[in-house]
């Protein structure tokens, strides 16, 4: 079945059940997981922001979600913006729309907040998701701010959620970032990087979105305080000078806390 990736009706409780139920038998032992902070969840339309890690393997992804489903219901798990091209690849398509997965654009995220909904977004994208393993620890958002002007604009507040561990399931040796622009990848792929990667079963490979099976390193989640700013709407969102002091505000705390977990789990 195909998808309207601009539709907010495609999502599927029972799917989202199944997903509940995978998670908890499989995912949840094989990484070791831990999601913390579920208490800290409001009620009404939010912004969800995530570091990225794993390329394919978006095993964090579905413990926040299912952690977030059992605690609080339905209501709480985000509608995921996601890549245009990645949500219409077969399979992906399939398993990722009736979860919620949506097109990426703030005109979707903003219908969404108007229907007093939850939306889930990771600036770093293709950089972040795919930054080579010595960074496994750090945030990396690669200066992308759009995240910060569609919740400054909405007048939602923010809500971090950090997970580490998702990063050390495979090996990306670099992100290649010189073969991306000489690839024009960022044109026809819209990603700027093209990673060598050493992954199980394929070894090394060249090239993003390489499906793998991750190792059975131990996933933390933690969801942070929400974050509310003091001034909302479009003036505010084209305020350059206070989106950035935002922006710098999200991140700081996400890479405190990604330092924290790492040490958490490293049993320091």
């Amino acid at each position: 079945m195909r998808y309207d990736i601009d539709s907010l009706d495609n999502r599927d409780p029972q799917r989202i059940e199944q997903l509940a139920r995978f998670t908890e038998r499989f995912l949840q032992p094989y990484h070791r997981a831990e999601v913390r902070g579920v208490d800290r969840v409001p009620a009404g339309a939010a912004l969800y922001v995530g570091n990225h890690s794993g390329g394919a393997w978006t095993a964090d992804s579905f413990l926040f979600a299912v952690a977030v489903y059992r605690a609080h219901g339905i209501e709480a798990v985000p509608y995921g913006l996601g890549h245009e091209l990645a949500i219409q690849v077969p399979l992906v398509h399939e398993l990722f729309v009736p979860l919620g997965a949506v097109r990426a654009s703030h005109e979707n995220a903003e219908r969404l907040f108007a229907d007093d909904r939850k939306v889930m977004v990771y600036p770093g994208g293709d950089v972040d998701s795919m930054r080579p393993f010595r960074n496994r620890n750090r945030v990396v958002f690669g200066g992308r701010r759009g995240y910060i002007r569609l919740a400054i604009r909405a007048g939602v507040p923010i809500i971090p959620v950090v997970a580490a561990g998702s990063h050390s399931g495979f090996i990306v040796i670099d992100d290649l970032r010189w073969l991306a622009r000489a690839l024009r990848a960022d044109r026809w792929m819209r990603s700027k990087v093209w990673p060598l990667v050493l992954s199980f079963p394929l070894g090394l490979t060249l090239g993003p979105l390489v499906p793998y099976v991750s190792l059975p390193t131990r996933i933390l989640i933690e969801i942070l305080e929400p974050v509310r700013f003091t001034r909302s709407g479009p003036a505010a969102a084209s305020d350059e000078t206070y989106v950035a002091a935002c922006d710098a505000e999200v991140r700081e705390g996400m890479q405190q806390t990604l330092t924290r977990l790492a040490r958490d789990r490293a049993g320091r």
